[in-house]
């Protein structure tokens, strides 16, 4: 353990200690280190302590970092004993380094730093080193490992919940915070006011705490569930957390590299969950109430969040947050993570830029929406794209998109736009390309037929297991437009129409990979046909529970090969050798 001094200009000194772990300073209140200074970024500088010793590494600040005079940059730079590091006029100096014996606690406990439990679990996103911990008993009865999240034993939350519901209640008689929000009290005097009265109820507390836990670990706690979205705070901030799941207010579980895992933090009671929900929905003007208990919404970093709450849900408020990255994946990153192959991106890049309609075709959590921002970033920046959503999720780059988003009725059940309508009006707003998020209804006959009618090059994803799957889902689809229409004359409409289909699945070890890439080729009798052009080879496990394979070519050539070199594209045959190394001509 190490001790710094923190020096401010204005004369004033303050002493922290230091444990083993990753530490954010800035002037934001999300900082493990919160220096409020107006020379000091909110993401100012990451400070990484070991036993060995320390290194800083600057975050992009806007004053810089400086060790002994020199500015640092990204890369991190050992602090010697004495050093002095200048963030702004603040100076930040190592004193002394203190050795530890087993049996001496490590609570830091003053207002600079929370329990460092919490401040090593949350630091992942800032140190690719540093992995979130796991903890696979953690005194309960599952198979799901637990991640820690909280640094609050599993045997200790049952007290922790009784003090923040108690506290909470004390805080509803001293604060009201949603008249104070709509007196037009501005967030940072909000947040001040929730700290301070928070704080002031927490020292006059007479349950013991249990072993473990701090009154930091718990006023943060409450902080985040008074005026913040609660334990999504902090784990809407972890990059490497891809999904979130609130089972009531006692259960909280993530995705992490496609891997399930219990979280040790929790909401203090129903009504908890239930402000959480509502600080989502209401800037969107949409609501959550015993009339309409089910709601789709989306967070300002573009995670979509569905929530349903009692009399539909008997465990309580329920959340589930799909978080995206908020860099948008490339098509290298793809190639990279083994989704695809080079060849197969190659093709599907020359697929989009030839106007060929593709549909993507996955199972829920499969990569469907990852994969069609990849596919959406081929399309030429000198096209008009309309992008049309029920949640705003696609993240395109060109400088001509237009992005439609539906929406639902109002308190009296009047005022919906729904997907379809939105397609009917795109047709009118001269569109080169129509970018539909998912097709679940009867838009997709409106989808087709738009694709028959001069709008080809167009994209959508829709649920199924295989590309024969999605073909079946299709024209179930279609029926469901009220149209009462021949099965022959849909089939026909989808042969026509569709040219690929691109199959994307989540395996058991939590990768997603690209595992058909099909083409529709024509019709013979009733039966559309067609034929995978490239496709996953699966070949077995390896000894870390990793699955083994790689992506090949069938040795089938596209039918449209004329169509790609009148659009002068360059694409090479050999692409669409089989695995074997032979193709068929």
């Amino acid at each position: 353990m190490f001790t710094a001094l923190i020096k401010f200009p204005d004369g004033r000194e303050t002493k922290i200690k230091l444990v083993p772990g990753s530490y954010r300073i800035g002037s934001s209140p999300a900082s493990h280190i919160q220096i409020e200074r107006p020379d000091v970024s909110g993401r100012h500088a990451l400070l990484s302590v070991s036993e060995s010793g320390i290194e800083i590494s600057d975050m992009g600040s806007s004053n810089g970092t400086f060790v002994d005079e020199v500015r640092i940059t990204s890369n991190p730079v050992k602090i010697d004993m004495g050093s002095h590091v200048s963030l702004g006029t603040v100076q930040f100096i190592i004193t002394e380094k203190i050795q530890l014996k087993a049996d001496v606690p490590t609570d830091i406990g003053n207002k600079f730093l929370s329990d460092p439990a919490i401040r090593k679990s949350i630091s992942s996103q800032l140190s690719m080193d540093n992995k979130l911990p796991v903890d696979k008993d953690k005194g309960r009865k599952t198979e799901i490992p637990v991640l820690v999240i909280s640094g609050i034993p599993a045997e200790s939350r049952p007290i922790v919940q009784e003090i923040k519901k108690r506290a909470h209640a004390e805080l509803i008689k001293r604060l009201n915070l949603k008249r104070m929000v709509l007196s037009g009290t501005s967030e940072k005097e909000l947040a001040e006011k929730a700290k301070t009265t928070i704080h002031e109820i927490l020292s006059d507390l007479s349950i013991p705490l249990p072993p473990k836990v701090t009154l930091d670990i718990i006023e943060r706690e409450l902080v985040h569930e008074a005026i913040g979205l609660g334990p999504l705070e902090d784990l809407i901030d972890l990059e490497e957390i891809t999904e979130i799941m609130v089972n009531g207010p006692n259960q909280v579980f993530v995705e992490r590299s496609g891997i399930l895992y219990m979280t040790d933090t929790a909401f203090a009671d129903d009504n908890q969950v239930m402000a959480a929900i509502e600080r989502i929905v209401s800037p969107l003007g949409r609501r959550i109430d015993e009339s309409s208990p089910m709601v789709d919404a989306r967070l300002p970093d573009g995670s979509r969040v569905n929530a349903i709450i009692p009399p539909l849900s008997l465990i309580g408020p329920t959340i589930t947050i799909r978080k995206f990255s908020k860099i948008p994946y490339t098509v290298d990153n793809l190639v990279s993570f083994g989704s695809m192959s080079r060849d197969m991106a190659k093709f599907l890049d020359i697929c989009v830029k030839s106007r060929k309609n593709i549909i993507v075709s996955g199972g829920t959590g499969s990569g469907k929406t990852t994969l069609l921002n990849v596919l959406s970033s081929f399309l030429p920046s000198s096209e008009r794209i309309i992008t049309i959503e029920d949640a705003a999720e696609l993240q395109l780059k060109q400088e001509h998109v237009v992005r439609l988003e539906a929406r639902p009725p109002n308190i009296e059940g009047k005022g919906q736009i729904a997907i379809r309508d939105l397609v009917r009006n795109s047709l009118r707003m001269r569109p080169d390309r129509i970018v539909v998020g998912e097709c679940r209804g009867g838009e997709a006959l409106d989808m087709l037929q738009a694709m028959n009618t001069g709008h080809d090059g167009s994209l959508t994803t829709i649920h199924a297991n295989s590309p024969r799957d999605a073909l079946a889902r299709l024209e179930t689809l279609v029926l469901m437009a009220g149209f009462d229409l021949p099965l022959r004359a849909i089939r026909e409409q989808v042969a026509s129409a569709i040219t690929i289909i691109v199959q994307v699945d989540r395996n058991k070890d939590g990768s997603r990979k690209v595992t058909n890439v099909s083409e529709i080729t024509k019709m013979e009798g009733d039966v559309i046909t067609m034929q995978d052009i490239f496709l996953f080879k699966y070949e077995g496990w390896s000894t870390d529970g990793k699955i083994l394979g790689k992506h090949v070519a069938c040795g089938n050539i596209p039918t449209f090969m004329e169509d790609i070199k009148r659009a002068k594209l360059d694409l090479d045959i050999s692409v669409f050798r089989d695995g074997r190394g032979d193709y068929r001509g």
